[in-house]
């Protein structure tokens, strides 16, 4: 594939993650991700003066944006477990390896 289509693929990769993180699909940011990847690798395989630097710095930013909208959202989700009760997380792993997050329950209600 020539440098236009890889970089083609990678902008609809991009915007189909982006459309994911904004809708809270799980399962169609895996599949951009996966196709974003692919992209990546194919892009990587393609000589340096073969591509646009214009337009690979666009994509990049593009990318950087959708890199801010799951950060938020990561913390959305760490900010609503939290209060739940669902994980505390001491942010160390123990000897095994193992995460420090342990599963909490907490009563959300009085009987």
């Amino acid at each position: 594939m020539n440098a236009a289509g890889v970089l083609a693929d990678l902008e609809q990769a991009l915007q189909a993650e982006r459309q994911a993180l904004l809708a809270n699909d799980a399962e169609a940011l895996l599949q951009s991700t996966h196709t974003k990847l692919a992209a990546v690798r194919a892009l990587q395989g393609l000589p340096a003066d073969a591509v646009a630097p214009e337009r690979v710095r666009a994509l990049g930013e593009l990318n950087q944006a959708n890199h801010v909208l799951l950060s938020r959202r990561r913390r959305e989700v760490a900010w609503a477990l939290r209060h739940l009760g669902r994980v505390e997380s001491a942010g160390v792993y123990d000897a095994l390896g193992q995460s420090g997050a342990r599963p909490q329950a907490r009563c959300l209600g009085v009987g």
